[in-house]
C-alpha cells in the first residue's frame, strides 16, 4: 500500500481536489495510514501523468478556481488490482513515543510519566475524533468501513488502559 493506493480508493468513490484529499488524509485515514503533506502533491502530478487521473479545471465565482481531480479507467485498473492482490503485513508507524518509552530506564521516572501523559491525552483526543466520525458518517458508511473504524477505537481503548496501568505502576515507583 502506499500513497497511490490510498488517492485511487478515495477517487473511486467520487471526485475530489487536492485539498479534499489532504483534509481526508489527515482526518479519516490518519488512524491507519501515514502520508506527509509534501508527499500528496507530487504523487498526484506522477498519477496524472501516468494518466491513471485527470484533472479538471474549475472555475468559481467568489473563491479561488479549484482542480478537481478523477480517476480514469486505468486509474480504476491500478486500483483494483491492488485490492485483488495479497494482503501486505501491517507496519507500525515510527514512532518517537515508542522508542523513547523503551529507553526511558536512561532518563527517569519523573520523564517517562511526562511522556506517558501527553501521550494519554492524543490518544484520547484521536479516540474522540474517531467516536465523532464513526457516530457523524455511520449511516453512510459501507459495513467494511465501520469496522475498520471499531478496530481503530478498540486499538486507542487498548492503548489507553495499557498507560493508565503504567502510570499507576510508575507512580507508585515514585512514590517508594
Amino acid at each position: 500500500m502506499n500513497s497511490q493506493d490510498v488517492i485511487l480508493g478515495m477517487l473511486m468513490k467520487k471526485s475530489l481536489t487536492g485539498y479534499e484529499i489532504k483534509q481526508l488524509l489527515e482526518d479519516v485515514f490518519s488512524n491507519f495510514y501515514s502520508s506527509s503533506y509534501g508527499t500528496i502533491y507530487p504523487t498526484l502530478t506522477r498519477m496524472e501523468k501516468e494518466e491513471l487521473i485527470t484533472k479538471e479545471f474549475v472555475l468559481q465565482e467568489g473563491k479561488p478556481n479549484k482542480n478537481v481531480l478523477n480517476i480514469t479507467a486505468k486509474g480504476r485498473d491500478c486500483f483494483n488490482a491492488y485490492l485483488q492482490a495479497p494482503l501486505e503485513g501491517d507496519s507500525i508507524k515510527k514512532s518517537d513515543f515508542m522508542m523513547r518509552l523503551y529507553f526511558g530506564e536512561f532518563v527517569g521516572y519523573d520523564k517517562v510519566i511526562i511522556w506517558l501523559k501527553q501521550v494519554q491525552e492524543e490518544s484520547q483526543k484521536k479516540l474522540d475524533q474517531l467516536f465523532e466520525q464513526y457516530s457523524l458518517y455511520k449511516d453512510e458508511m459501507h459495513p467494511a468501513q465501520i469496522i475498520c473504524i471499531q478496530i481503530g477505537i478498540e486499538e486507542y481503548k487498548a492503548k489507553l488502559t495499557t498507560i493508565a496501568e503504567g502510570l499507576v505502576s510508575l507512580e507508585k515507583l515514585v512514590q517508594e
